[in-house]
């Protein structure tokens, strides 16, 4: 059976900042906390593995809904992070970007969010990717929304419109598409994540908790991952069919 070359794009649901520290006896913040050395470890691992693109869940846009003062303190650290970090992901050729609704946010977070994207623009190692009060019902709703707009211009026709165009409207239309989907915590769910763009995504979940993920985790989702064999609707033979004419 043919298997999978390595991932180009995968995407995180960093799940388990909570339970972490509640079994540790410690606040939510403390999870969090630990939650970012994670973050940055799995940023520069996937650096390493020459991994053209992660996107990782931060903040989605049902998050509003946890007490205000973990809120308070999520975008502090947000924030914080953001300034200290984004030095050093230019230093290594990491292009940093948002997609979300940044109006939720405030007016100094959303300054820093355009000066890290805007400070990392020119470098063309890994795209990183951080999806804030981001949400896929948002995303495709967006999309129609722009269409709407063309089509009331008359730049765009209904009968135009088809997978192709909407998909082009979409955040992170210019990367391919998710190749690798990880969840930690323990959940078995997407949770409004990427619904258009994980439609042929292979799903990878772990009990790990997030804080506790680390090279010898995504190590292991990347050896299942190259284990499966991807369809895409097509039979096993087909599949093995082609690649067997490629490698001739």
């Amino acid at each position: 059976m043919s298997t999978s070359d390595d991932p180009r794009h995968i995407a995180i649901i960093m799940d388990g900042n909570g339970r972490w520290a509640r079994r540790r006896f410690a606040q939510r913040t403390e999870g969090h906390k630990a939650g970012v050395r994670a973050t940055q470890a799995v940023i520069e691992a996937c650096a390493r593995r020459d991994v053209q693109a992660l996107t990782l869940f931060a903040f989605s846009s049902e998050n509003w809904r946890r007490p205000a003062s973990e809120v308070g303190v999520l975008m502090e650290l947000f924030l914080r992070t953001l300034r200290s970090e984004v030095g050093r992901l230019g230093e290594n050729g990491v292009r940093l970007r948002f997609i979300g609704d940044r109006d939720g946010f405030s007016r100094a977070l959303q300054q820093e969010m355009a000066r890290a994207e805007e400070q990392t623009a020119r470098n063309e190692g890994l795209q990183l990717v951080i999806a804030a009060n981001y949400g896929g019902r948002w995303d495709v709703t967006q999309a129609a929304r722009r269409m709407a707009r063309e089509v009331a211009a008359g730049t765009l026709h209904p009968d135009d419109i088809d997978e192709r165009v909407l998909a082009a409207r979409l955040c992170i239309a210019d990367l391919p598409e998710p190749d690798l989907f990880i969840r930690t915590g323990g959940e078995r769910r997407i949770s409004n994540y990427l619904l258009w763009q994980l439609a042929y995504t292979e799903l990878w979940f772990t009990d790990t908790l997030w804080p506790d993920f680390d090279d010898a985790v995504l190590d292991e989702a990347l050896e299942d991952f190259r284990g499966r064999q991807r369809r895409y609707g097509r039979t096993a033979e087909q599949v093995e069919g082609v690649e067997r004419r490629h490698h001739a």
